[in-house]
C-alpha cells in the first residue's frame, strides 16, 4: 500500500459504509443538495448480478462460503471472554456473520422489521421507577437512549412505507384496528403491506399460543406480501416463500435492500457517488482535533487516497465505526477499570436460544417453505411486558416460529434429536423425522450492558492494512441466563398445547461461556452509545459526537443495551431521524446540536 496519500477535490458529505444506513442518508443528504460520496470497503453488488436465478440460489456458496459475508482473511476481529485472557481472532465465520459489499448486511438479511418497545428507550429510567435503583444488578451499565418513540415513530413509519413491510397493525392513532401485537405502542399508520400468510409451523404456534394463553402476533417483514412501488419508486416483487432470504440476494426483488429500495434511485442522483473497494483506515481531524477535514482510505489498487469533506458520516457495520472512531481518536476510549471513557463502552450482543419440538408422524412441516422475516410472535415476556420484581432479571424476549426455511445442506448438517448419531442408518432416520415433523421456536432475548464487556483494539494482532484489529471482551452474565431460562421454560407450555410427542428445549446454562463456534446471531450492538450524557456516552440524541460535530455515527453501535427484537428497524428509524436534524438545523448552522 502506497504511503503518500492523493489528495481529491472536496466534497459535502464523505459517508463510510453501503448498508442500509449509509443508504438512508446519501438519500437524504443528495435531496438537502449536497455532494456525496459513499465508500464502501467491499465489492460492488446489485440484485441483477448478485441476485440472479438460479445461480443465487446455490446453498454450499451462500451459506457455507459466505459469498456476501466479510472476508476475514482481511478484516476480522479478536474475541476473549474476559480481561485475563488473551483474545484470538475470529478465523471462521460461526457466531456472527458480517456482510461486506454495497448493501452490507442488509443485502443478505432475513427481513424481520421491529420497532422498538418505548420502555426500551428509557429503560433505566423504567427500572428505577417500577422497581427501584438497587434491582439494577452491580455493574451493569444500564442507560437510557435520550429519545423518545412518540420522537421516532414517524421515522418508523417512513422507514416501513420505504422497506414495504408486510404487518397487521394493532393501534393505529390511538384506535384499535386489527389482530398485530398487542403490546405494541400506537402508530400513526398502518403496515405498507398486509402481513405474510403463516407457513403451516406458524399456523401451529399461533394456535397453540393462543391456548397457552399468550398473545400471538405475525411478525412485522420486509418481505413483500404482494407487488408494491416505495416512495422512491423502487418495486419490488410479491415473496414466493422459496426460503433463500438469510444469506441471499432475493432473485423475487421481494426481500427489502438497499439494493432493492434506494440504491436504483440513488445511483442515478447526479451528487451521488458510490466508490467500491475503498477501505477507509482513518476520519482525518484538524489540529485541535475537534472538526473532521475528511477520511483517508485504500483504494482497490492499494493506493492511499485522502477524500476531505465538510461532513463525515460513519455507518458501517457496528464493530467497524466504533473502530473507526478508535483509530481516528474521535471520543475517549473505555477503560473498564475506571468504568470511564465512551468509545468501547456498553458492548452488547444478542441472547437467543432455539428449541426444538417434534410433532405426531403423521404432521408434515414442510421446512423447506419459508420466508426470513416471516412468522408468528407473542411478547409476554418482552420488554417491560410482564412483572420481573419476583424474578430479578432485567431484560426479556419475544418467542417466535421464524420458518425461513430449511435447506438440504442445513437440514442433514443439523441431524436429528439430541444424541443420534452422526453418521449411518440412526443418523438418517433422525435427520428425516427431525426435518419432516419438527418446528424450531426462538427466544429471541435481550443482552444488557456491563462494566466488564466492552471493545478496544487490541494490542498484537493487526489487519492487511497493518492496523489493530478491533478485541471483544463478551460473555454471558447470570441476569441474561435467568432471563433466558424463564422465558425458554414458557416454551414447553406451547409445546404442550401443541401434542408435542417430544420437545427439546434449550436455554442458556450457567457457566458455559461464550462459544465462537456456535452460531449465535450478527445481532451486535453498542460501544458508541447515544445519550444525553457525555461522560456515559459517545454521541448525543441525534448521534453526532460529542467531541468532533461534523461526524455523525449511525448503527446498532448506538444502542445503550441490547432490545429482544432484530436491529435493523431501529437502525433505519435512527438514520432517519439523524438526518432529519442534519437537514433542518444542522447544515444551516454546522455545530453541536442541542435539546
Amino acid at each position: 500500500m502506497s504511503t503518500d496519500a492523493r489528495r481529491l477535490d472536496p466534497v459535502d458529505v464523505v459517508i463510510v459504509g453501503g448498508g442500509w444506513a449509509g443508504c438512508i442518508m446519501a438519500k437524504e443528504m443528495t435531496e438537502a443538495g449536497r455532494s456525496v460520496v459513499v465508500l464502501e470497503r467491499g465489492s460492488d453488488r446489485s440484485t441483477a448480478s448478485d441476485g440472479a436465478y438460479p445461480a443465487s440460489i446455490d446453498e454450499l456458496e451462500g451459506n457455507f462460503r459466505y459469498k456476501l459475508f466479510q472476508d476475514l482473511s482481511k478484516h476480522t476481529v479478536t474475541i476473549r471472554n474476559n480481561s485475563r485472557q488473551v483474545a484470538l481472532p475470529y478465523r471462521r465465520m460461526a457466531a456472527f456473520l458480517p456482510g461486506e459489499g454495497v448493501g452490507g448486511a442488509g443485502l443478505h438479511w432475513s427481513g424481520v422489521h421491529f420497532r422498538i418497545p418505548p420502555d426500551d428507550l428509557r429503560l433505566r429510567t423504567r427500572v428505577i421507577e417500577k422497581y427501584g435503583a438497587k434491582f439494577i444488578p452491580e455493574g451493569m451499565n444500564l442507560q437510557d437512549y435520550g429519545v423518545t418513540y412518540e420522537e421516532l415513530e414517524p421515522f418508523f413509519d417512513r422507514a416501513e412505507k420505504v422497506f414495504g413491510t408486510s404487518g397487521e397493525a394493532y393501534k393505529v392513532n390511538g384506535q384499535v384496528v386489527g389482530k398485530g401485537n398487542v403490546f405494541s405502542p400506537s402508530r400513526s399508520d398502518h403496515f405498507p403491506l398486509p402481513a405474510l400468510k403463516d407457513v403451516y409451523t406458524a399456523h401451529l404456534f399461533r394456535k397453540a399460543a393462543t391456548e397457552a394463553g399468550f398473545h400471538p402476533y405475525s411478525l412485522p417483514a420486509a418481505n413483500a406480501s404482494r407487488q408494491y412501488v416505495n416512495p422512491y419508486g423502487a418495486q419490488m416483487g410479491p415473496c414466493n416463500f422459496c426460503g433463500y432470504c438469510s444469506g441471499y440476494a432475493c432473485y423475487m426483488y421481494s426481500k427489502a435492500s438497499p439494493n432493492v429500495n434506494i440504491l436504483p434511485v440513488l445511483r442515478r442522483h447526479p451528487l451521488f457517488e458510490l466508490r467500491a473497494g475503498c477501505n477507509v483506515l482513518k476520519v482525518e481531524l484538524d489540529s485541535d482535533g475537534r472538526r473532521a477535514t475528511g477520511v483517508t482510505y485504500a483504494d482497490a489498487e492499494g493506493n492511499t487516497v485522502t477524500q476531505p469533506a465538510e461532513l463525515v458520516i460513519l455507518s458501517a457495520f457496528q464493530f467497524h465505526n466504533v473502530r473507526l472512531m478508535l483509530l481516528s481518536g474521535i471520543g475517549k476510549p473505555y477503560d473498564p477499570a475506571r468504568n470511564e471513557g465512551v468509545v468501547g463502552r456498553n458492548f452488547v450482543y444478542q441472547n437467543v436460544t432455539t428449541s426444538t419440538v417434534w410433532l405426531d408422524p403423521k404432521v408434515e412441516t414442510n421446512q423447506y417453505v419459508g420466508t426470513g422475516g416471516g412468522g408468528v410472535a407473542f411478547d409476554d415476556f418482552n420488554s417491560e411486558n410482564f412483572d420481573h420484581g419476583p424474578l430479578g432479571f432485567v431484560g426479556g424476549s419475544p418467542v417466535w416460529v421464524n420458518q425461513a426455511g430449511v435447506k438440504a445442506i442445513a437440514a442433514a448438517y443439523s441431524g436429528g434429536p439430541p444424541g443420534t448419531p452422526r453418521w449411518g442408518s440412526a443418523w438418517k432416520a433422525g435427520m428425516i423425522d427431525t426435518y419432516r415433523h419438527s418446528l424450531r421456536i426462538d427466544a429471541h432475548g435481550t443482552n444488557m450492558a456491563y462494566r466488564d464487556v466492552y471493545l478496544d483494539l487490541d494490542p498484537t494482532w493487526k489487519d492487511a492494512h497493518g492496523q489493530p484489529l478491533l478485541r471483544m471482551t463478551f460473555d454471558w452474565k447470570d441476569n441474561d441466563i435467568r432471563m433466558n431460562r424463564y422465558v425458554v421454560d414458557k416454551i414447553g407450555n406451547v409445546a404442550k398445547a401443541m401434542g408435542a410427542r417430544r420437545v427439546h428445549l434449550t436455554s442458556r446454562e450457567f457457566g458455559k461461556p461464550f462459544d465462537t463456534r456456535q452460531y449465535q446471531t450478527t445481532h451486535l450492538g453498542g460501544g458508541a452509545v447515544m445519550g444525553t450524557d457525555p461522560g456515559t456516552s459517545a454521541l448525543n440524541r441525534y448521534l453526532q459526537s460529542w467531541d468532533v460535530h461534523n461526524v455523525f455515527v449511525i448503527g446498532a453501535n448506538a444502542f445503550p443495551q441490547g432490545t429482544g427484537y432484530n436491529p435493523t428497524g431501529m437502525v433505519a428509524a435512527l438514520a432517519y431521524w439523524a438526518a432529519h436534524h442534519i437537514r433542518t438545523t444542522y447544515l444551516a448552522r454546522p455545530g453541536p446540536l442541542a435539546g
